[in-house]
């Protein structure tokens, strides 16, 4: 390049490499996104394909599951290996059932069921279905769990409720982003090994949350879950509801009107860590 041509280019050159630094730094310190793990399949289990999954829980060996739909909302005890309903509570024919968890009181176990709109939830008796009272929230409810000192409660938004467990007041909440995104429509939610699972209604990934902070720890691509490895899914609505089983670290998750409710492992990503 001729030497003047050079000198009438070198500003124009150096204010095109400084762009690209600033560029390649700015792309550097951006927030990126959570891995996304895939999944194995360890056992399929039969489902009943009439339950409009809003809850689940796994406690001392059997499924608890509360159901949807104004005039069908239900909660159930189901044993894992059959589906089989072994006891059954009605909802009232107004309110259209959500989230579901547990909690232990002086009273014993009892069972917290969410309602959509009603802005009211059901405490029953774990052991007799009864019910034993009524809670209020303000606006929608969605999902729900619990760890040993919080429940935590979604109503659709980014936004999830910190509970006290005994007065059911809420005393906090926190806001789900996977770095600089918020993550709404948030459903149902479970505990495991100190995290937050949730739906993400509409899809089929579930999102790992630091239950103080928000922030999104990874994401559990479900894609072709019922398809691929279920016994048909004619009339099936989306993937919703998980359980731990804590004491032999067992992952179940099944939708709403899924024929079938499936045991799996999360996968990490190629070379990926937890």
């Amino acid at each position: 390049m001729p030497s003047r041509l050079r000198r009438l280019l070198m500003p124009i050159l150096c204010l095109a490499a400084a762009g690209i630094g600033i560029a390649a730094a700015m792309a550097a310190q951006a927030p990126r996104g959570a891995p996304v793990w895939s999944y194995k399949v360890v056992a399929r289990y039969p489902h009943d394909p009439g339950a409009f999954t809003q809850g689940l829980i796994f406690r001392d060996g059997f499924l608890y599951e509360s159901t949807g739909l104004n005039g069908r909302s239900t909660v159930r005890k189901v044993k894992l290996d059959t589906g089989e309903v072994l006891q059954r509570a009605n909802l009232p024919a107004s309110v259209f059932g959500e989230g579901l968890t547990d909690r232990q009181t002086e009273r014993g176990r009892q069972l917290l069921v969410l309602t959509w709109t009603s802005r009211a939830g059901y405490i029953l008796d774990m052991g007799s279905f009864a019910t034993a009272g009524t809670f209020s929230y303000p606006g929608e409810g969605w999902g729900l769990t619990r760890s040993q000192d919080t429940v935590y409660l979604s109503d659709g938004s980014a936004q999830i409720r910190l509970l006290d467990p005994k007065t059911l007041k809420e005393r906090g909440r926190i806001e789900v982003r996977d770095g600089g995104r918020a993550i709404d429509q948030l459903n149902e939610l479970e505990w495991v090994k100190g995290e937050i699972y949730a739906n993400v209604w509409q899809t089929d990934r579930i999102v790992r949350i630091d239950p103080k902070s928000g922030r999104v720890l990874g994401w559990i691509d479900l894609s072709g879950l019922l398809s691929r490895h279920g016994s048909g899914g004619r009339g099936a609505d989306v993937l919703n509801g998980i359980a731990y089983d804590a004491a032999r670290d067992r992952l179940f998750v099944t939708g709403k009107w899924w024929p079938d409710l499936f045991e799996i492992k999360p996968v990490a990503p190629a070379g990926g860590k937890r």
